[in-house]
């Protein structure tokens, strides 16, 4: 999946399943991907720093990253340090099958 499809499904996904975070300044949404006993999620912010993506792995939060540029730039680390439990076409796939 490409990066743009990945940004159109992701966005998809955030309009249709957004919660407020309490002050309606900032909204999210996030995927988990479950295999073989472990997970792999991430949750999309918008907040009025900007957007925002906090990456969890097994429940324990490894990163936080700032833009779409940073996050699409980093998802070939996320395959390579958390695979098989993350694949970006794996991952956005059931994403979308939930629009």
């Amino acid at each position: 999946m490409d990066d743009r499809r990945i940004m159109d499904v992701f966005e998809a996904y955030f309009e249709k399943y957004k919660k407020t975070e309490g002050d309606r300044t900032s909204w999210s949404a996030y995927w988990t991907v479950y295999a073989s006993g472990r997970s792999f999620e991430i949750n999309l912010t918008k907040c009025p720093r900007g957007t925002r993506f906090k990456i969890f792995a097994d429940r324990k939060k490894i990163g936080e990253i700032e833009g779409w540029d940073a996050f699409l730039a980093s998802l070939e680390r996320f395959e390579k340090d958390y695979g098989p439990v993350f694949e970006r076409g794996d991952f956005f796939a059931q994403m979308e099958e939930m629009l």
